[in-house]
């Protein structure tokens, strides 16, 4: 059992986009977002893309399970591992599916029901025998999922909308922001307001700021501008996350040695590393 102050945050999917197994994806792996919170004993789960089924299989061993998922949004790199998540199928487990982008003109459970439809997906939602609840919210507003632990919310910018979330617990925060696209303009004072001081940043980081202009308008930002948010917004640790599909292990070498050059302490996030902010 984890110690009441406990704040771990561990990786089980990195990449953007798309799924990238194979030998040159080795070192920092090739599963979609997926990244696990311990707060103390409660069970926190950032979207669910291929990523999410490592993370059933290693959470087997805990059941029952009672868990918050909550997601950036429900692009199909972030929700597609959800049927592959084992606990899921265990009528002893109970989970809460936040989503904060989806409101007034969708929600959260016909999205999820949609994508295991015929003949996108061969068996339904209702497969599923753990106790499931939807909570769909705006983002800006501020979440209270379990004793002790406090989330705030913020609308990103990305294509059919996002939410990044902050997490804080025994006096520590983490930022889970993915996916969005900076602006010409800069971050404005809410954005660094919502970032401001936190121990630990998970950002967007699918482009270098050379490849940028072509892919403007595509969603995503780069890992210098996460650089650049981290030291307006008096960050901790940034956490360089979401890379791109064509990124292989020896390209995040590089962004990894000149990531550490420009702000010393950040890291590019790799499958199975845990960080405590």
């Amino acid at each position: 059992m984890a110690e009441a102050g406990d704040f771990r945050v561990r990786f089980w999917g990195v990449r953007g986009s798309v799924a990238t197994p194979g030998p040159s994806y080795v070192r920092y792996g090739g599963n979609t977002s997926c990244v696990e919170m311990r707060c103390g004993d409660h069970l926190l789960i950032f979207d669910g893309g291929t990523g999410m089924r490592p993370l059933g299989q290693a959470l087997r061993a805990e059941c029952p399970i009672d868990a918050d998922i909550f997601y950036s949004h429900t692009h199909l790199d972030h929700v597609n591992g959800i049927p592959f998540f084992v606990p899921l199928y265990d009528a002893h487990n109970a989970f809460r599916f936040w989503s904060g982008h989806l409101l007034p003109k969708y929600d959260l459970n016909e999205v999820l029901n949609h994508m295991m439809t015929p003949p996108l997906f061969p068996v339904p939602f209702e497969i599923f025998s753990a106790r499931i609840e939807f909570k769909d919210f705006e983002a800006g507003l501020t979440l209270d999922p379990r004793p002790g632990v406090r989330i705030r919310t913020i609308g990103l910018n990305h294509p059919n909308g996002a939410t990044g979330y902050r997490v804080e617990y025994a006096g520590r925060s983490a930022c889970y922001v993915t996916d969005i696209e900076h602006t010409e303009d800069g971050p404005d004072d809410a954005f660094l307001d919502f970032l401001g001081g936190a121990d630990l940043l998970i950002y967007d980081s699918t482009y270098t700021d050379a490849e940028y202009p072509a892919y403007a308008g595509w969603g995503h930002s780069t890992w210098q501008e996460g650089v650049r948010l981290s030291e307006r917004a008096g960050v901790g640790q940034f956490v360089i996350f979401h890379h791109d599909p064509t990124h292989d292990d020896d390209f995040m070498d590089g962004i990894a040695a000149e990531a550490e050059a420009m702000r010393p302490g950040t890291v590019v996030a790799r499958e199975g590393m845990v960080l405590t902010p």
